[in-house]
């Protein structure tokens, strides 16, 4: 696999400040029922990094002393973690949001069959990825079967309440192209997967992120291969948003890998540039019960241009959905 990091550690982009943390993003491990191109953590079925029982005790006791509002859980497959259960139930007592990185495969897999009544009986919010509406694109981007798998999930989802309006129940879908190209425009297709999911399914779902594809990665190595990392870096950069900058996931979000380590935002992390915090060179989860991170000087590379690039990506969706991007799901 060819490494990324230094085609972008030397940048121009422009060092947004943390402000105020609301959201810790924890991955739990890169352990996944499926390996898909795009994926910039790399995870798959034959991976074994997965976060220690000692770590995920932290857990609850940082989002108390920080007065979080949100944890958002991510891999791999974070459902694969043993500990899963227990880690939305502590962090639900608590009043605090979870969000559930959900591949939707998970749901069917042997020994999970009860996942999605539990996630319904705690009120986690679903964040499902479903790359296009169209079987072939999924399986071509996912792996073969992927698209039936997942349109079961969502209708065993749908049947919950989730989606379903006034059910407080949130599923919100995620779109990556399927290149190097940038995300359509969001709310256009977010109304084409409506339709589209709802006339050949029945499924009904809240919102469709739209998520760029990071340089890095499983993702940056296949554009390094097929001489494409020059031209898609050139895209980013001529794409550029500076009404992005103020929107960056990194300035209220702090990521966490499976080992406690923190890191600005997910993709930081897969490319080891650690967060900096009261001057800690390897800030760790524990560092979060005493210092606050607020303030600090986020870290900076090339591929943070994917992330202000037209409308702006975030694990959110798009964040400026005025901007005009043209491309089709089935493109």
């Amino acid at each position: 696999m060819h490494d990324t990091l230094p085609l972008l550690r030397t940048t121009d982009f422009p060092v947004p400040r943390r402000s105020r943390l609301t959201t810790l993003q924890v991955n739990l491990g890169y352990r996944c029922n499926q390996s898909c191109v795009h994926c910039h953590v790399n995870a798959g079925p034959n991976r074994t990094e997965m976060m220690d029982d000692a770590n995920i005790d932290l857990i609850p006791a940082v989002l108390a002393a920080r007065g979080l509002t949100t944890l958002d859980l991510t891999g791999g497959t974070p459902e694969l973690h043993p500990r899963f259960r227990a880690l939305v139930e502590a962090a639900r007592a608590l009043g605090v949001r979870v969000i559930d990185r959900c591949n939707l495969t998970i749901l069917s897999e042997p020994g999970f069959d009860d996942l999605a009544d539990f996630l319904a009986a705690r009120q986690v919010e679903v964040v499902a990825s479903l790359p296009c509406y169209l079987e072939d694109n999924v399986d071509k981007q996912r792996g073969k079967g992927v698209y039936a798998r997942s349109i079961a999930g969502l209708q065993r989802l749908n049947c919950l309440g989730y989606g379903q309006p006034g059910s407080g129940l949130n599923l919100n879908l995620v779109f990556n192209p399927a290149g190097p190209s940038l995300p359509p425009e969001q709310i256009g297709l977010e109304a084409s997967y409506k339709s589209e999911l709802r006339q050949r399914h029945g499924i009904v779902f809240n919102r469709l992120y739209t998520i760029t594809n990071m340089p890095i990665l499983r993702f940056g190595s296949t554009l390094v291969s097929k001489g494409q990392f020059v031209e898609y870096m050139a895209l980013l950069k001529h794409s550029f948003s500076r009404a992005n900058l103020d929107q960056v996931m990194c300035r209220e979000l702090i990521s966490v890998d499976w080992q406690g380590h923190l890191f600005d935002c997910d993709f930081n992390q897969m490319l080891g540039l650690p967060a900096r915090l009261n001057g800690t060179p390897r800030p760790h989860l524990r560092d979060l019960l005493e210092h606050d991170p607020a303030g600090a000087p986020v870290r900076v590379a090339d591929h943070c241009y994917g992330c202000t690039a037209g409308q702006g990506s975030s694990c959110g969706g798009a964040l400026d959905e005025t901007t005009q991007t043209q491309l089709a799901c089935a493109a």
